[in-house]
């Protein structure tokens, strides 16, 4: 997933679709942050297609992939969520999901007609969806006195920082974000301008 500080998602949503023997498997692929985002875009599917007999998924979070989760929903184990990771995998992505609504035909399909139908539907839905590369970024939290502020604003200057929240009064207090690679080397120079450095999980 992740390439030193850089690692791929999509930019987009994207749909996809595949039809065998009757049944029809609708893929939905997103780009999701967080298990919250994950449940959301659960709920809202399963409000919409409430009327499918199954909606299986898989899902990729965290910068370097670490967490995941593959779903059968129903389906005979390690025939739906597990292909659908897969799918993922395979193009090296991070912090997406792929939920794939399935539509009974009548006819049974077999596990390996199953792993297959929902491998293809999410590849449909993956092959769709712009991928964008994203820089791994860090927290910072800083403290600092008011005479501080211009050093350490010259930092934030200096790299071109994301400040996410500011408050100058007596004490300072800034959070910004940066990029992973540049994360210590920032944190030195906000120290050597005066101020007190934690990092944000």
């Amino acid at each position: 997933m992740t390439d030193g500080d850089t690692y791929r998602t999509l930019s987009a949503p994207a749909e996809g679709a595949y039809r065998e023997k009757g049944s029809r498997f609708l893929a939905f692929a997103a780009p999701v942050r967080t298990e919250g985002e994950v449940k959301e875009l659960l709920d809202k599917l399963k409000k919409e297609y409430y009327d499918a007999r199954h909606h299986c998924y898989a899902y990729v979070l965290g910068p370097a992939g670490t967490q995941y989760r593959a779903n059968d929903a129903g389906e005979p184990n390690h025939s739906a969520g597990d292909p659908i990771l897969g799918q993922i995998r395979s193009r090296g992505l991070t912090e997406v999901i792929v939920v794939v609504v399935r539509y009974f035909g009548g006819t049974k399909l077999g596990v390996s007609g199953l792993i297959h139908a929902y491998r293809t539907a999410a590849a449909e839905a993956l092959d769709a969806a712009p991928v964008v590369e994203k820089m791994v970024r860090v927290g910072l939290s800083l403290h600092f006195s008011y005479p501080a502020t211009n050093a350490v604003m010259k930092v934030v200057k200096e790299y071109d920082l994301d400040v996410t929240r500011q408050t100058f009064l007596t004490d300072c207090q800034l959070d910004v974000s940066v990029r992973q690679a540049h994360a210590d080397g920032v944190i030195r120079k906000f120290q050597q301008a005066g101020a007190t450095v934690e990092k944000r999980t």
